[in-house]
């Protein structure tokens, strides 16, 4: 479980995040939703350490960031797996050297640990025998479910996603969406996803925090959404094709 407790954050005279508080929960796909500009890669970043809130506190579990000291705060990234928005695989390490490269980061496991360990999730996102293959060999989507064996390879607490459909076809991105699910609801992960993606929504969406212009204007889950009367929300929803079908079909329905 992870806390936001009113945290804000400026960049010189702008305010970016504007006092927002929520909690993201441990087991479930947590969805950061938002227009660009929202303050959803501020927040992200805000949640991963990389910028420091100018007020607030980000606890994880009973333990705020900002009263960790080094050694704390050391041992809590060793405990979150990150896939990024592209990948972000090694060009020059093949599949198996990508995915053990948090192992030799942060362990002092034996080569022949890490390997297995480095098969058992190649083996969990359905990629055996791609193990010297190099990120150019393999299709998008096969990258990407590298990195998330790479992200999950650690056995984070932890697991945040900045865009993770980016690039991918909508077939591929489904594949992608119920593999994160599937991975947060098996090993219990406090799972953090942040998506343009109306698709990933209605998947994934078990707790949705959606921002506009840095403040927190509606939480609820995948369903919740398709029944708000918040403008800012449904605005932002049925803006995207795909809900602007699913919202004919329901009118008619009713």
């Amino acid at each position: 479980m992870i806390k936001v407790d009113n945290i804000k954050k400026r960049f010189g005279e702008e305010e970016i995040l504007k006092g927002i508080s929520t909690v993201f929960h441990k087991g479930k796909t947590n969805l950061i939703i938002g227009q660009s500009g929202s303050g959803k890669t501020v927040m992200l970043k805000c949640l991963l350490g990389l910028f420091k809130p100018e007020e607030g506190l980000i606890y994880y579990e009973e333990k705020a960031i900002q009263h960790m000291n080094e050694e704390q705060q050391r041992d809590l990234r060793e405990e979150i797996g990150m896939l990024f928005q592209g990948g972000a695989l090694f060009d020059s390490m093949n599949i198996e050297e990508n995915v053990m490269f948090p192992l030799r980061m942060f362990t002092k496991q034996k080569k022949s640990e890490m390997l297995d360990r480095v098969n058992e999730v190649l083996s969990r996102v359905n990629l055996e025998g791609v193990n010297k293959k190099y990120p150019a060999e393999i299709s998008g989507g096969m990258q990407k479910r590298v990195s998330i064996a790479r992200a999950i390879v650690n056995r984070p607490k932890y697991l945040f996603c900045d865009e993770p459909n980016s690039g991918l076809d909508p077939k591929t991105a489904t594949v992608i969406d119920n593999l994160i699910q599937e991975i947060t609801h098996e090993f219990d992960i406090t799972t953090v996803v942040v998506t343009h993606d109306m698709n990933s929504v209605m998947e994934i969406g078990e707790n949705i925090v959606f921002l506009k212009n840095g403040v927190l204007v509606w939480q609820g889950n995948n369903t919740d959404i398709f029944n708000t009367d918040n403008v800012d929300v449904t605005d932002f929803v049925y803006s995207s094709d795909l809900f602007k079908k699913i919202r004919e079909i329901q009118l008619k329905e009713r």
